[in-house]
C-alpha cells in the first residue's frame, strides 16, 4: 500500500524539491505553505507520516506539532521535524514535544528517504500486535492502553512508546540509554530528565486504575515490568 506524507513547508523551492523527491520514491504525497490550509486536509483525512517545518507564517511548528500531540485522532501519527533551527534546545524541545525524528537543513536527499523509511517501518513493526503483561495491555493496531478492559485515557504518544518497549521485553530489563536512543533519538550516554519524568506521568495514570506496581526501576540501568 502506498504511504501517504503530509509536509508544510512555506519555502516554495524546498517544498518543490520535498515534493518531487517524495513523489520519486513511491509516497503520495501532499505538500502545504501554511498552517491553515495543512490542518484543514488534516480534518478530512489522515496521513502514515508528517514532516514539519518549524519556522512558518501565521503558527509556528512548535504550535503545530502541540496541537497534534494533544488530539488523539492525531498523537500517533510520526512527525518529523524538518528545520534550519540547530540549536541543542530546538532539537530537544521537538522531540521531548512529541516529534518522531529531528533533521536540520540543509539536509541531504537520501537520509531523507532513509529517516522517512526507518520511522515507517518503526510504526509498521508493531501494528496488529496485543501486548498483555498481568492485566496492563497494549492494542498495537488501535494504539490504546488498557487495564484490564478500561482504557487508560491521556497516555501521550512518548508514553505510549516507553510503555511499548517495556511490554515487549516482560520481566527484562530495559536500559536507559536503548529507551532514550530509540523513543527520543538522543544519544544513549545523554544526561537528561525527560525518561524519568514520563515514567513519573505513565505511573501516575496507571495509578488511577489500580494500586499494583508495574514499572520498576533498576537504579543506574533502566526500567522492568515484571510478569
Amino acid at each position: 500500500m502506498v504511504k501517504v506524507i503530509y509536509f508544510l513547508e512555506d519555502d516554495e523551492s524546498i517544498n518543490t524539491l520535498i515534493d518531487v523527491t517524495l513523489k520519486k520514491n513511491g509516497f503520495d504525497a501532499y505538500g502545504f505553505y501554511e498552517p491553515l490550509s495543512f490542518i484543514g486536509k488534516l480534518a478530512k483525512s489522515k496521513p502514515d507520516l508528517i514532516v514539519l517545518d518549524l519556522m512558518l507564517p501565521n503558527i509556528s511548528g512548535f504550535d503545530v506539532l502541540k496541537m497534534l500531540k494533544e488530539k488523539k485522532e492525531y498523537d500517533m501519527i510520526p512527525v518529523i521535524i524538518l528545520s534550519a533551527k540547530s540549536d541543542e534546545k530546538d532539537i530537544v524541545k521537538g522531540l521531548d514535544m512529541g516529534a518522531s525524528d529531528y533533521i536540520t537543513k540543509p539536509f541531504g536527499l537520501n537520509e531523507f528517504i532513509s529517516r522517512i523509511n526507518a520511522n515507517l517501518r518503526k510504526v509498521n513493526m508493531h501494528m496488529g500486535k496485543v501486548l498483555k503483561v498481568r492485566d496492563l495491555s497494549i492494542d498495537t493496531l488501535k494504539h490504546l492502553v488498557y487495564y484490564k478492559d478500561e482504557v487508560i485515557d491521556e497516555i501521550t504518544s512518548k508514553e505510549y512508546e516507553v510503555l511499548l518497549m517495556l511490554l515487549e521485553s516482560p520481566s527484562i530489563v530495559v536500559p536507559r540509554g536503548k529507551l532514550l536512543k530509540s523513543v527520543w533519538g538522543y544519544d544513549p550516554l545523554a544526561v537528561t530528565r525527560t525518561l524519568d519524568m514520563h515514567i513519573k506521568t505513565i505511573r501516575e495514570k496507571i495509578a488511577r486504575y489500580t494500586d499494583e506496581e508495574y514499572i520498576e526501576t533498576i537504579r543506574g540501568v533502566g526500567f522492568i515490568i515484571r510478569e
